[in-house]
């Protein structure tokens, strides 16, 4: 028998003919609306998310199987977090709140891709992941949930594999992702008033200067960015 194989990146649920996949599958003779169609079967849950496919065709019965593979960790993170992305200063900014049971989930569902030996490791990895998001874990930063892992607090739950919330879990961790989300805009307009003071301060400073400044206050590099943007390059002769 002989196939051949397309491997491609789609959305979840919402894989169309365009390119990639419709002038790939086009060649080999296979109804190419049937692929698509079973393909967003098959990726609906991933739905928002990146999903690796792979279509494997039988060249000479036009038959199809679809093997899909598992989004990126940080993208079940998004996921279980309900957030469309990261902090963009995990250090200070956290995004969301999310339960062992949820990181338990990702963990199992990246189990291959992981390189943890043990689930316990894989959940340590997972939390690693949430730590450079400015997620939290367990109302905690991340790399204190690891710790607490390490100390055993959380090995019933590994152990047992639990993976769904309760409505409540859900409610409470909605409520800690709107506190968090007022926190950090309260903290951006206390970073901003900070920063505006400092500019004011050295207005009659060259930029670098006061950036410098901006920095060693911490404030984060992204509003520095903000208020005071990069300069292009101009263009050298010829250019």
């Amino acid at each position: 028998m002989a196939t051949q194989s397309i491997e491609a990146l789609v959305e979840g649920g919402k894989a169309t003919a365009a390119p990639p996949l419709g002038p790939a599958l086009g060649p080999l003779g296979v109804n190419i609306g049937q692929v698509i169609s079973a393909i967003n079967q098959k990726t609906d849950s991933f739905k928002g998310m990146q999903v690796p496919i792979k279509v494997t065709v039988d060249t000479s019965s036009k038959t199809f199987e679809i093997s899909v593979g598992t989004p990126p960790a940080a993208a079940l993170v998004k996921k279980e977090a309900g957030v469309e992305k990261g902090s963009s200063n995990p250090l200070t900014d956290k995004v969301a709140d999310i339960l062992i049971e949820q990181v338990i989930k990702i963990a199992k569902m990246k189990e291959d891709a992981l390189l943890g030996k043990t689930l316990k490791d894989k959940v340590k990895e997972v939390c690693g992941t949430c730590q450079s998001m400015g997620i939290l874990v367990e109302g905690k930063p991340a790399h204190d949930t690891i710790v607490a892992i390490n100390e055993g607090k959380f090995d019933a739950q590994i152990k047992s594999g639990k993976t769904e919330l309760t409505a409540e879990e859900k409610k409470h961790l909605e409520e800690e992702k709107k506190k968090l989300t007022e926190e950090m805009a309260a903290r951006r307009v206390e970073f901003e008033k900070q920063a505006k003071q400092l500019m004011e301060l050295h207005k009659d400073k060259e930029t670098t200067f006061i950036r410098k400044k901006l920095r060693e206050a911490k404030i984060p590099e992204t509003l520095i960015k903000e208020l005071l943007p990069e300069e292009k390059k101009a263009a050298g002769p010829g250019a």
